[in-house]
């Protein structure tokens, strides 16, 4: 996978600001993919004892969602700890991570924030336009905004609103389980990025490309210790 947009990581947090509402402008909130076959699901971790952090990145088929391929990386950190700014810190391992891929995934599952973001721009909003490819932000909490109450049924959605403006849509992956918060990233909606965590979710909260890249990433950082 080739970056589209390459950008200096080793900034100042209001140049970092500044860059993040450059390239917010950038993200496209409609469906712009063809067929999906492979889908990736990306985390990042960081080691105890050290400044270093480990990216993992796992393929799976869109049908099986059996795992493909998986690449992972490891990196110093080149971005002090600043709410907001996660990806300034996360995206440079993740970048390594996919440049040892066989396979391009056709979309990218982020376990974070994309749209769902106090400027518009989480990970997955910058991973997207950075490699101009469809990606969905899916947390485990609400970074900010309100919504109503959830049926407890699996599927059951309500929007996530900041400041009057849907940002993303709560979504429920199993009866009677805490729901998730999905965002758009880039290169597609929000209905289809729900659908999308649906159908990657079948017997577990959280959609299987955050599963197996947490593990992936968990026992990588075991191994290295």
């Amino acid at each position: 996978m080739d970056l589209i947009i390459k950008h200096d990581w080793n900034i100042s947090e209001v140049e970092a600001l500044a860059l993040q509402k450059e390239l917010a402008a950038k993200v496209v909130k409609t469906d712009q993919f063809n067929e999906i076959k492979l889908i990736a699901g990306v985390d990042v971790a960081y080691k105890k004892d050290n400044d270093n952090l480990v990216a993992a990145v796992v393929v799976l088929d869109a049908n099986s969602l059996e795992i493909v391929e998986t690449a992972t990386a490891e990196d110093k950190v080149q971005f002090p700890y600043i709410p907001g700014l996660f990806s300034f810190r996360e995206l440079p391992p993740l970048i390594q991570a996919f440049a040892k891929l066989q396979h391009s995934p056709d979309l990218v599952v982020c376990d974070g924030q994309g749209y769902a973001h106090p400027r518009r721009f989480g990970l997955a909003c910058h991973l997207g336009v950075i490699f101009d490819i469809p990606t969905i932000g899916c947390g485990k909490t609400r970074l900010l905004g309100e919504h109503q109450d959830l049926s407890p049924i699996r599927g059951a959605i309500a929007p996530l609103i900041d400041h009057n403006e849907v940002i993303g849509n709560v979504l429920r992956t199993q009866t009677r389980i805490n729901p998730i918060y999905v965002s758009i990233g880039h290169r597609i909606s929000l209905s289809t990025a729900c659908d999308w965590i649906l159908k990657l979710s079948p017997k577990y909260r959280l959609p299987e490309t955050t599963r197996q890249a947490d593990q992936l990433v968990n026992s990588t950082i075991k191994q290295l210790s």
